[in-house]
Order: structure tokens, then C-alpha cells, then sequence
């Protein structure tokens, strides 16, 4: 922590934000896996097992809009070399994340498929999940357009620069309203009492949303 020139100001690198964003993804990753496999008997996209549908879903939409996308978002801070490299290096995180979400997509509607009811889509956390996943994919393509190829004039870049930056923040903060709300709908699905099985989901959330917190602080420090 520095003072700044008058001595009245102090900043705080965004150094310690990034280290704890990345010890919080893999917190998340991890618990996300304990759970998954320890207590809920692993995932697939092709079984006919419906908890292992379930359970595909929530695991690629916790590394494709969450991890990933957060990741991209650092990257301009986290990748060394000359900011070109990083565009492209934020370009492919955000490109891995959206192939990982549809994936999270199709996981779901097979899901709801299969088990022959699609109620589920009134819920406050498929009507967010859906809305992120559109606003991910238009931000994606604006960004590619604008930005790589074919590429706008200098000044169209430099109007819709904070307009990305804007978007790109609000829909990674919703898909982190999207998975808390996906695990409160989750523990009314199953019924979830006190135990170990509650803990280690209930630690989960704490560990995305810190991720979210953490990841946003990182871009807000100089």
C-alpha cells in the first residue's frame, strides 16, 4: 500500500485481489467436484441417469461463465506480454466459457427432457441463467467484431471500449446471481437437511460468490 502524493490517498495493488481470486476458483472447482462425485454419483452427458445430467450442468456452467469468464477478465492484468497477446488470450477464455456454458445448456434441456417436465423454467434461476447466457453470447460477438475481426476504426473501439467493459462486468455478475440461485433451487430439489453433503454445497456458494468479489475488485485496483 502506497500513499499517494498529497498523502491523503492510498491505493492497493491489484496484485493480492487476483491471488485469492485464483485460490477461490480452485476452492470452487474442488468443493464443486467433492460434491458432485462424493455425493451425488458423478456426471455425464449421455447417461440415462438423471442426477448425472443434472450435475454436467452444474459443473460446465461453474467453469464456463464463472471460472472462465473471471478469468478472461483478469487476463488483461494476469497474461504477460503486449496487450495484443492478452486480447487474444481474452478472447479465447471468453470463447472456452461460452462453448462450456452451451454445454451447461444442453446438459439442462436434456435434463428436463427426459424427466418430461420443463417447470423448471419458471424459476427466478432459469429465467437469469437463460438472460446471462444470451447477453454472454451477444457481448462475445460484438467484442470479436468490434475489437479482432473485422475489426472498427480507432474511435468506434475507443467509444464502445467502456460499454464492453460495462456489459462484460454485469453479465459475469449475474451468472454468479445464477449459480447461487441454481444451488438454493438445488437444496429445495433434494430436500438437503444439515450434514456434511449440506456443508460442502453451502461452502461451494460461499466460494463463487468470494470468486465474483474478488474478480471484480482485481479489475477496480489500479
Amino acid at each position: 500500500m502506497a500513499a499517494g502524493k498529497n498523502g491523503a490517498r492510498y491505493r492497493i495493488s491489484a496484485t493480492p485481489a487476483i491471488v485469492v481470486a485464483q485460490l477461490l476458483a480452485v476452492a470452487a472447482i474442488v468443493l464443486m467436484l467433492v460434491w458432485i462425485l462424493r455425493f451425488r454419483g458423478g456426471l455425464s452427458l449421455k447417461s440415462n441417469d438423471l442426477r448425472r445430467l443434472l450435475n454436467a450442468h452444474h459443473f460446465f456452467m461453474l467453469l464456463g461463465p464463472i471460472i472462465c469468464v473471471g478469468q478472461a477478465i483478469m487476463a488483461f492484468k494476469t497474461i504477460p506480454g503486449r496487450r495484443r497477446v492478452r486480447k487474444l488470450v481474452h478472447m479465447f477464455l471468453n470463447l472456452v466459457g461460452l462453448v462450456l456454458g452451451v454445454l451447461g445448456f444442453f446438459a439442462i434441456f436434456t435434463f428436463l427432457k427426459k424427466d418430461g417436465t420443463l417447470l423448471d423454467l419458471d424459476s427466478l434461476h432459469s429465467w437469469v441463467g437463460f438472460a446471462t447466457m444470451c447477453l454472454y453470447a451477444i457481448q462475445f460477438l460484438l467484442g470479436f467484431t468490434f475489437f479482432l475481426f473485422p475489426g472498427a476504426t480507432l474511435m468506434m473501439r475507443a467509444n464502445m471500449k467502456p460499454w464492453h467493459f460495462f456489459f462484460g462486468l454485469i453479465i459475469f455478475i449475474l451468472a454468479i446471481i445464477s449459480s447461487a440461485t441454481g444451488i438454493v433451487r438445488r437444496f429445495s430439489l433434494i430436500g438437503l437437511r444439515r450434514g456434511s453433503e449440506t456443508l460442502v454445497l453451502n461452502f461451494t456458494g460461499i466460494a463463487i460468490i468470494l470468486y465474483g468479489i474478488t474478480v471484480i475488485l482485481s479489475v477496480i485496483l489500479p
